[in-house]
């Protein structure tokens, strides 16, 4: 079904008293980033060792030189053959953006529960160069929130802040570190589920267009997503 048609002139109308509403949205958005940037932080008391490609890397060493760390929590499951589909949607948009996080001293990498070797042959397929990190053996994604025991995943526990059934057992998120000059690191900030919408360029475009995402019509939110080399 097609949108009311109209004369220029009151497109232009219409297009600018919308542009009235994106320009507060802009501004609350900017707000909205303040307070996030003057949370509180926690310091990270344990010693995390996580495993990349070229063995044990310890927390400290993810942030390869620089002070700032962002971590994507990845769906990969032990018992899943191949990477989520959704998170390998968003892992898309890794790539070509690191390069220009790590010039404002941002390292940006993705961690899994799986193991390595599973990890890295799915990242071959996929055809991505971000670094992907093991989670495996260690309590890292269950401290951050997004891993759970079989138990927990069908009963509940608590997931975004909420007390709720996670599903499966391992979940969506991204987090936040710092690390000072002394080497002490600090969680500064993490988002699950729709908090993480805004890191997929795709939907920002899809958000512009006639149709948006097509989701929301009773066949379940990101129905259509395959990974790249599905399509």
């Amino acid at each position: 079904m097609l949108n009311d048609i109209v004369s220029h002139d009151a497109w232009i109308e219409a297009r600018t008293a919308l542009l009235a509403k994106e320009k507060e949205f802009t501004r609350l958005r900017d707000e909205l980033s303040r307070e996030r940037r003057a949370l509180p932080w926690e310091q990270v008391t344990k010693d995390y060792v996580l495993t990349g490609p070229d063995g044990p890397e310890p927390l400290a060493d993810v942030f390869a030189g620089r002070s700032q760390l962002i971590v994507y929590h990845f769906m990969y499951p032990e018992d899943w053959d191949d990477g989520c589909s959704s998170c390998s949607f968003w892992a898309d948009n890794f790539d070509p953006v690191i390069v220009h996080l790590n010039a404002l001293d941002v390292t940006m990498v993705a961690v899994s529960i799986s193991p390595i070797e599973k990890l890295e042959a799915y990242r071959r397929r996929m055809g991505w160069s971000f670094r992907w990190l093991s989670a495996h053996g260690t309590d890292f994604s269950r401290d951050l929130g997004v891993s759970f025991t079989p138990e927990e995943a069908a009963e509940g526990a608590v997931f975004n802040y909420r007390v709720q059934k996670p599903g499966i057992t391992e979940r969506e998120g991204m987090s936040v570190f710092y690390k000072d000059e002394s080497g002490r690191i600090f969680h500064t900030y993490s988002t699950y589920a729709r908090g993480i919408d805004i890191f997929n360029t795709a939907y920002n475009y899809l958000d512009t267009v006639p149709l948006g995402r097509q989701e929301g019509d009773g066949r379940g939110n990101q129905w259509w997503v395959k990974r790249h080399d599905e399509y």
